[in-house]
Formats: structure tokens, C-alpha cells, sequence
């Protein structure tokens, strides 16, 4: 368990039950977490599925945390929270409540079973570059480089629209 909090960045995503709903509700309960604080989160965006397109589009956001808990500890916590919106997986990359991402901790490089941090498909997602950029511009991804760069490097046609006035 670290002695000083971690700053970690975490990925929300819903398309089902109330998308914007369901992302303030996770948002309040990531608060909530213990040995944890919620210091900011982006806005809202929406993007289309980045799976079948069968399916509405997602609610997704990024919020910044500083944690005393390890990578693994976070992880079971964010499980519980998806549970808590009775998440279930359907299909790969299918419609779902809530997903919740450890997209990075800190400047640590996670390679266990079940966990990779940085999340390796920050490079190619619009729905997370386009929020860690709105609240962390200086991110550098450990691995990856500058946020900044990495969203400068997507192609035109991926991306997000930030929601104004989610209702």
C-alpha cells in the first residue's frame, strides 16, 4: 500500500439506464471511496460505440482521484461500483450500465493478471484522450507520452462531442 496518495485517472463509460445518470452516480460513489478523493472530472462527452454499432452511443468522462490505495485495492473498488449499477457484459464490447477503467496510476507500470495500467487503449480512444485532456493537459502517460500528443495523433474522424448541457 503506498504511504503518499497516488494521483489515478479513471475512465467512465455508460449507454444504458440513464447514461448521464449513471456517470454522476459513479462519480458521487468514486467520492465516496475510502483512503481516496475525488479532485475533479471532466465534462461529459459522447461518443459512438467503439464496438458493434448496434447499439446507442456512450456517456463517458474521465476523474482524476488521489488514492492511498494500491492499483489491485482501486480495481476491486471500481468492480463493485460497475456491480452496484447491476453492470453486465453481454458481448464484447457491448452496451453496458457503467465501465470503469483504471486508465493510469501515478507513474507506475502495472502488468499483473487482470490489470494493466496505463489502460493500453488510451492511444486509440477519443471518448478518454479528449476528458484526461480537458482536465489534466500536462497528463504524461507512463509508456505512451504526452496526453496532449497522443490526442493530437487520433485520427480526424474519432471523435467525442462534449455534452454542454447534459440533462
Amino acid at each position: 500500500m503506498p504511504t503518499e496518495a497516488i494521483p489515478v485517472w479513471v475512465g467512465l463509460g455508460s449507454n444504458l439506464g440513464k447514461p448521464i445518470a449513471q456517470i454522476q452516480r459513479a462519480l458521487a460513489e468514486l467520492a465516496d471511496l475510502p483512503d481516496t478523493r475525488l479532485l475533479r472530472h471532466s465534462s461529459l462527452f459522447r461518443s459512438p460505440p467503439m464496438g458493434p454499432q448496434d447499439q446507442p452511443d456512450f456517456i463517458n468522462a474521465v476523474a482524476l482521484l488521489e488514492t492511498t490505495l494500491d492499483a489491485q485495492a482501486l480495481l476491486r473498488f471500481l468492480k463493485q461500483i460497475e456491480q452496484l449499477h447491476e453492470r453486465e457484459t453481454t458481448r464484447h464490447w457491448g452496451e453496458r450500465t457503467l465501465d470503469l477503467d483504471l486508465l493510469v496510476y501515478g507513474a507506475s507500470i502495472v502488468d499483473e493478471p487482470g490489470l494493466t495500467v496505463p489502460h493500453p487503449g488510451i492511444p486509440q480512444r477519443a471518448f478518454v484522450l479528449y476528458p484526461l485532456v480537458e482536465i489534466s493537459p500536462e497528463l504524461e502517460v507512463p509508456g505512451f507520452g504526452p496526453v496532449t500528443a497522443l490526442l493530437a495523433a487520433l485520427p480526424l474522424h474519432a471523435v467525442a462531442r462534449r455534452l454542454e448541457d447534459p440533462e
